[in-house]
């Protein structure tokens, strides 16, 4: 093999070499900043679904307060059962 032929092919490997390993850097860098992205975006709807979660818990306790106080109004309001049958005839 010639040196002329010998260095071809080395410079060849070389430029494989190289674009590779700038492919494999990029490629690194690329999911590296997704990575980050994704993570900014996982706090940011963390927060805003632990707020929609209280606001619908008050909610929610508010309603079932509102509910109790409903039903002894109602109870009130109807008074005691009304029985069919009397013992006081004489």
């Amino acid at each position: 093999m010639s040196t002329e032929v010998l260095a071809i092919v080395l410079s060849a490997i070389g430029v494989a070499l190289t674009i590779t390993t700038g492919l494999f850097a990029a490629g690194a860098w690329m999911v590296r900043r997704i990575d980050d992205r994704i993570d900014a975006v996982d706090e940011k709807l963390s927060t805003r679904i632990d707020a929609v979660d209280e606001k619908l818990s008050s909610r929610i306790d508010a309603v079932a307060a509102d509910v109790t106080d409903l039903k002894i109004s109602v109870a009130r309001l109807e008074g005691p059962p009304r029985h069919l049958l009397t013992t006081g005839r004489g």
